[in-house]
């Protein structure tokens, strides 16, 4: 498997994985009870899918392409050049989710990263993914990135609280359901929505994993925080830089193989010529 991973623009939108290009989960104010009253029908069911907005989810990303810059990396299949991962980072203030946890606010020096998406049997492009992230905010001199970790267990213990003689407590603990999770938040939340998209928030687990630490316990939504060493800007530089000389070095080498003149294939001149020469 071959796996590329480039910036998110506009003109690869309409490619991205329905789910990804709809939900508006973290991107829209949530809904209140008012407005979900005001979307009934008279049979009593909504006339709209909650969270899902494909022009919203357009309209958020063109903006902050436009006042911020990249949002967003996208993960391409060569084979199939399709996409099989996506993650998303923006300033806090530019997601309106991120005021609804028991773990807000985010730090105002952070960058949010609110999640990173694989499909089914591609688990392991989420790693590569965020290092994308973390590139790319590396060079634009971003301090911290944060995001609001899901924990996917059962008990009511903290799984990343240091005990002694608990390490490994989190894998021994039974998985809930999403639908366990989405009950669970209907409590925890400040607000009564029950629409909590668990496939667009980051395992606190993968995070853990990667280097994050919690800066704001919580059973179910802790928030984790990343320090960004400005001292690791170079190290992506460097690696650009080298990347690019391999490419170039590359294109030389085939125009060389291009233009090369065989031996003996040149012009020459006649056996006569040489005896007169002579």
């Amino acid at each position: 498997m071959s796996v590329s991973v480039t910036r998110l623009d506009l003109g690869s939108f309409g490619s991205l994985p329905q789910h990804t290009r709809k939900c508006v989960f973290w991107e829209v104010e949530p809904a209140t009870e008012s407005s979900r009253a005001a979307g009934m029908t008279s049979a009593g069911r909504t006339d709209f899918e909650p969270y899902e907005s494909e022009f919203d989810k357009e309209a958020w990303i063109s903006g902050l392409l436009l006042e911020w810059g990249a949002c967003g990396q996208v993960a391409i299949e060569s084979a199939t050049n399709s996409v099989v991962g996506t993650a998303f980072y923006a300033p806090p203030n530019r997601v309106p989710r991120s005021q609804h946890f028991p773990t807000s606010p985010v730090s105002h020096d952070a960058v949010l990263l609110t999640s990173i998406r694989t499909e089914p049997g591609y688990d392991e492009v989420a790693t590569i993914l965020l290092d994308a992230v973390l590139g790319d905010l590396i060079r634009r001199g971003v301090r911290a990135v944060e995001s609001f970790g899901l924990v996917r267990n059962g008990t009511g213990a903290d799984p990343f609280e240091s005990v002694e003689g608990s390490a490994g407590l989190a894998d021994e603990l039974e998985l809930w359901s999403d639908e366990a999770i989405v009950e669970v938040a209907r409590e925890i939340l400040d607000d009564p929505q029950s629409n909590l998209c668990t496939s667009c928030m980051n395992d606190a687990s993968f995070l853990k994993d990667s280097g994050f630490d919690v800066v704001s316990s919580h059973q179910r939504f802790p928030r984790f925080r990343l320090e960004l060493d400005e001292g690791l800007g170079w190290k992506f530089e460097v690696e650009s830089a080298l990347q690019k000389l391999v490419v170039m070095a590359q294109i030389d080498l085939a125009g060389r193989q291009q233009t090369a003149v065989p031996v003996g294939a040149g012009p020459h001149r006649s056996a006569g010529a040489v005896l007169r020469c002579q």
